[in-house]
Order: structure tokens, then sequence, then C-alpha cells
């Protein structure tokens, strides 16, 4: 059984690199192929750390009236902390707004002294409410238009952040589906480059596949250097994968820290090495063996 596995997987290598220029060809296709997989994992961890971004910095805030007192305020607080979809809540009072309406626009004389003209403070007293998750604020905003307060209450500024949002995952979305649909693409190229690349090996092969047919060799062994030569083909394509995505990491680590500190590239990829590195490999092995079976099944004739 040993001797037999032995003679499949070096005749299986001996194919490859009988091939070699077919074989640079197919380990390239699949290279970007892998690639894009590497890409959607990567994508996976950096994409929740930017929506869970967003959704810190995303609220609603709900303005009262201007003859509304504070503890009527505080009293519908209470009543919204009720909601199992609110998170926290933060009161700002007329004189808080002010203060940071001065503070953002300390750098804009003329519109603070458009405001001292106004001659009072014409901001309202409001509540920040920061839900559990973006897809709750639909529900919150309609608790408060439909409230035992509503009537106390301005405004609520949902449905002006609203398209901003929509904008922001309707992008992440987008970019996800625009990677998985070249991953098929390129994932089709492979196995029709790696079954051309099969199929020449078995024309190359014609004479000693004739020959262990006539020793009464087995449809599997027959099959086996082809199937371990579409191996290999995936195993090279995976680790040459590997040493172009740490190259890559390392290189934009400190670039992408600058624009997102939150992400680290190379912490990710040592908080996912092994992860990352079982897709590559079953994502290449995976495309070499189907492009192997479907080659050996239609060329073998066994």
């Amino acid at each position: 059984m040993f001797t037999s596995l032995k003679r499949t997987i070096k005749t299986g290598w001996k194919n490859f690199s009988r091939n070699i220029a077919l074989s640079v060809a197919t380990i390239s296709i699949m290279i970007m192929v892998v690639s894009l997989a590497t890409l959607l994992f990567l994508l996976g961890p950096i994409s929740d750390i930017l929506i869970s971004d967003i959704e810190e910095k995303v609220d609603v805030s709900v303005y009262f009236k201007e003859d509304v007192s504070p503890e009527d305020i505080l009293a519908a607080e209470e009543e919204i902390y009720k909601i199992s979809e609110v998170k926290e809540i933060e009161y700002v009072s007329k004189d808080q707004a002010l203060e940071r309406f001065t503070e953002n626009h300390k750098d804009d004389p003329d519109l603070l002294e458009s405001l001292t003209e106004v001659g009072y403070n014409p901001f309202l007293a409001s509540l920040n409410i920061r839900a559990w998750e973006v897809s709750q604020y639909g529900q919150v905003a309609s608790f408060l238009e439909t409230g035992p307060f509503k009537d106390l209450i301005d405004k609520v500024d949902y449905y002006q952040r609203k398209p901003v949002i929509d904008k922001v995952f309707a992008l992440i979305s987008s970019i996800n589906k625009t990677g998985i649909f070249f991953s098929i693409v390129l994932g089709a190229i492979a196995i029709l480059v790696a079954f051309n690349t099969i199929r020449i090996a078995i024309y190359n092969s014609n004479k000693e596949i004739s020959i262990m047919r006539l020793v009464g060799a087995s449809n599997w062994f027959i099959r086996g250097p082809f199937l371990i030569q579409g191996i290999i083909v995936g195993v090279f394509a995976a680790l040459i994968t590997l040493l172009i995505t740490l190259v890559i990491c390392w290189g934009l680590n400190s670039r992408i820290g600058l624009i997102i500190p939150e992400v680290s590239m190379l912490g990710l990829l040592a908080g996912n090495f092994w992860m990352l590195l079982l897709i590559q490999l079953a994502t290449g092995t995976g495309l070499g063996v189907i492009s192997s079976l479907i080659a050996t099944r239609k060329y073998l004739k066994i």
C-alpha cells in the first residue's frame, strides 16, 4: 500500500514537472483565485470592525419642544430606556447644546457673532439614543413618534441620517458581492486551465496508461497520479499566495493603521493565520482535484 502511494506521488510529480510551462500557467491562475478567497476572508473581520465603528458613532437624536421642562424630558428618558433595542441614552440640555456648538465652531467667528445677535439660546434640549444594532433605529424612531410623550417632541432626526447609513452598508454589501462574483469567474477559469493541463498530461502518458491497463492496474491507480498533479498545483498556488499575503500585509499595515486605527493587518493575519492557511490550501487543492477528476473522467475512459 505504501509503495503504491509512493509510486503514485512520484508519477504525479513527474507529470507536473514534465509540463512545467503549463503547470506554471495553471498555478498563476489559481494564485488569483486563492488571493480572492484570501481577500474575502480578510475583508470579513475588517468589515465587522468598520460596521462596529459606524454603529458606535450612529445615534438618533430626539429634540423636545421649547416649553418642555427637564423633568418631563427625564421622565421620557425612563420610558425610552424600557425599549429592549435601546443601548444607552445621553441627555443634552439647552445650555450643553449651546456649549458644544460654540466649541465645535470656535474657529468661525462670523457664525458665533450671528449666534450672539440672536439674543437667546436657540437650541433645543435633546436625548441622544444609541441602539444595540443599526437595524433597530427604525423601531426606536417608530416608538418615539407614537409613544405617550409624542406631543413633547419637536423632531426626530433618524430619517435625515438613514440615507447615509443605508449607503454605507450598501457599499459594504456590494464589495462582498463583487468579490464573490470574481471568485466564481476566476475559479471557473482556473478549473479550465488545470483541466487542460491534466488533459495534456494524460495525452503525454498515453503509453504508460496503456501498459498499466494491460497489467491490470485499478482505475484509481491510473487516476491517482493525475489527482496528485492537481493537488501539487493547488498546494504551490496556496503557499505562494500565503507568501504574497504576508508581504502585502506587512507593507500595508502602517498605512491602513493611519486610515483605520482599529485595524492591524499583521494582528489580523496572526490571529487568523491557521484558518487562512487552511482556506488557501482548501481552495487551491479543491480546484486542482476537481479539474483532475473532470479531466480523467472525460479522457481516461476508465
